[in-house]
């Protein structure tokens, strides 16, 4: 099957989050897919990475050497790649995936969601772009996308590009669609 790269929060937050995270994880196992993260095993990225082997499914964690004691290392994971940069983690998180799906966080799951988003609306890659948002986490974000295309800022088929679904089968069907 394929690897699905997820994106999210690697601090504290509330449960509904921490559920989030570990159905997708679970789902993704349960679809056979490998998941590819960030290398942490605490809030957001823990729950998926835990549920994920819970469910009998493979997990990558990819994550620098100057985090692995901050976000407390994934070192239950299958595979756990220490990078020397944040830019060479983010490499590896996109050459092994197949698709991305992002999860409610931070600046840093913002970053890497805007980065893969824009990559694949040049054509540096043709890999589904994923935003998970359940809750209208989102929502004031994509309210403002909107307005950014209205003023000619961002066109309408890079909006197009980024696949926004409130449901974990829907998120992962749109993930591993080609």
């Amino acid at each position: 099957m394929s690897a699905i790269c997820v994106y999210c929060a690697s601090g504290p937050v509330d449960q509904r989050f921490l559920d989030l995270a570990a159905d997708v994880g679970t789902a993704l196992a349960a679809g056979g897919h490998t998941v590819v993260s960030g290398g942490g095993n605490i809030s957001m990225m823990g729950a998926l990475a835990e549920a994920a082997r819970l469910a009998g499914g493979p997990t990558v964690g990819i994550i620098p050497r100057a985090l692995m004691e901050r976000e407390v290392a994934d070192l239950g994971a299958d595979e756990l790649v220490v990078t020397e940069t944040m830019r060479e983690r983010k490499r590896q998180m996109d050459e092994r995936a197949d698709g991305f799906i992002t999860l409610p966080g931070g600046i840093g799951t913002l970053e890497e969601l805007f980065e893969t988003w824009t990559a694949g609306f040049l054509g540096m890659h043709d890999k589904p772009v994923v935003l998970l948002d359940p809750f209208g986490f989102y929502a004031p974000l994509l309210a403002w996308l909107h307005q950014l295309v209205g003023q000619g800022f961002v066109r309408q088929g890079a909006l197009d590009r980024l696949r926004v679904t409130d449901s974990v089968p829907s998120a992962i069907q749109l993930a591993t669609a080609r």
